[in-house]
């Protein structure tokens, strides 16, 4: 196989084999898009569809992708249906998607797209969380950050306490295996329950999960009326006289291998949130609100979090370039695997830590938040005329929208504060005045759902 004297990248690869693929969906067959781990293409030709395919046909197509790819062409850059023995196992996949930006005119071939990932695929797999078995869906917010340090476990903190103070019963997910946050902040470490998150993932691997201990009720919090907080954190506090592992089953949890009805990783760490939701429920009644405080990052669990588990994404943000350059490679993700009108209006984005300075007044400082943001969140929206209302575009005004800034205030008192050791922190009037907006914004939006 000889190559281009001009190397082919990794992001060229894409649109040269579309090419390829339009060119035979052109003839009316059907054509499976096809991208393996090392991110080569190939293209399965349903030669049973249209006229079928003239073998001269075949071969110049294949010429052509060895041509344009180089490195990128697969080992056997295109196959026919007709050549293999379940070509339906590709073709009719569930993981296949329709190609985005492609629609099948009168006598074209349909264009499909599978792309095989090592991590991260489940960024492309955009669900709402199945109701219980008993008919009811608790109400599941996600908070979510691109970088760390931008408050998130704080405002779970804080969200959580006020929710229960409503009367709410809140279950708090630590999902941030790595660096573990909200769990420490509302539970002292004598009074976590024997088992966390680690454990659950660890043991529904050898489908030995059952009746571990996964949630304790919140130490850290006086909780107002009838509401109740509970927390299921990241790691357990082990059995007594046995060493807890954390570090030896954290290298084990992201394995995404097949194991007892659970199809991978994903799978599991669904059915952990929802074992903990059930633990909740044995020992009390079953959570009303339940906050997924995910890892940071482009990372498989903030994957899961935000495309499978929850109605509604917190994303928090401060106003600076690493900020948006990571929401747009995320935002442009979704877009091209096809996601984006099924994400898109679960997501509100949240500026933490707002400052207000002489050289940068508050107001100053949250327009141009919002104007980046909604630069950002334009590529999640449909391209519309100035005249066409029949898509999903918002203004940069439309304090509604996504990109909108819910503001967290920033104040000084809370740098560095040991929230563990300070006792009623959280009803410290500049604590109050900070997160006063956000309370207000993000609970409507859980209770009534975004908009």
């Amino acid at each position: 196989m000889t190559f281009p004297n001009d190397p082919v990248r990794f992001d060229q690869a894409r649109p040269l084999a579309q090419a390829v693929a339009r060119s035979a969906a052109a003839t009316g067959v059907d054509v499976l898009l096809v991208r393996d781990l090392l991110g080569r293409f190939s293209l399965l030709l349903d030669d049973r569809t249209g006229g079928g395919v003239d073998q001269s046909q075949a071969d110049a197509w294949q010429e052509q992708l060895v041509a344009s790819l180089g490195r990128y062409a697969a080992e056997r850059p295109l196959l026919l249906a007709s050549g293999l023995f379940q070509p339906d196992a590709l073709l009719a996949s569930p993981r296949a998607a329709d190609e985005f930006g492609y629609v099948p005119g009168p006598g074209l071939g349909r264009i499909s797209w599978l792309d095989n990932t090592v991590v991260g695929e489940d960024w492309a797999k955009v669900s709402t969380p199945a109701a219980d078995s008993d008919g009811v869906r608790t109400s599941r917010t996600a908070l979510y950050g691109f970088k760390g340090g931008v408050g998130r476990s704080t405002a779970t903190f804080m969200l959580a306490k006020h929710l229960a103070d409503q009367g709410h019963c809140v279950l708090v997910v630590d999902l941030d295996l790595e660096s573990p946050g909200s769990g420490p902040l509302l539970v002292a470490e004598d009074q976590l329950p024997q088992y966390g998150i680690v454990d659950q993932l660890v043991e529904s691997a050898l489908g030995n999960e059952e009746g571990l201990d996964l949630v304790a009720p919140a130490t850290h919090v006086p909780v107002k009326g009838n509401g109740e907080l509970w927390v299921a954190p990241a790691r357990g506090r082990g059995a007594e006289g046995t060493e807890y592992a954390y570090v030896d089953k954290l290298n084990r949890v992201y394995a995404d291998v097949p194991a007892h009805g659970l199809s991978g990783f994903a799978d599991r760490l669904e059915a952990a949130v929802r074992a903990c939701e059930d633990a909740v429920a044995q020992q009390s009644r079953r959570p009303d609100v339940v906050l997924i405080d995910s890892r940071a990052g482009i990372h498989d669990i903030a994957a899961v979090a935000i495309s499978r588990l929850c109605d509604l994404a917190l994303l928090f943000g401060s106003d600076n370039g690493q900020t948006w350059a990571g929401y747009r490679d995320l935002f442009t993700a979704w877009r091209s695997s096809g996601q984006a009108p099924a994400i898109r209006e679960k997501l509100r984005m949240v500026a933490s830590m707002v400052p207000d300075s002489p050289d940068r007044p508050r107001a100053e400082y949250l327009e141009s938040f919002r104007d980046h943001a909604w630069s950002c969140f334009s590529i999640l929206y449909d391209d519309l005329a100035a005249d066409d209302a029949s898509g999903f575009n918002p203004s940069p005004e439309d304090d509604s929208a996504p990109h909108a800034p819910i503001p967290i205030l920033f104040t000084l008192e809370l740098v560095g504060l040991d929230a563990a050791s300070t006792p009623g922190w959280e009803g410290a009037p500049f604590v109050q005045t900070a997160y006063a907006s956000f309370l207000k914004t993000a609970t409507n939006l859980m209770i009534e759902g975004p908009r």
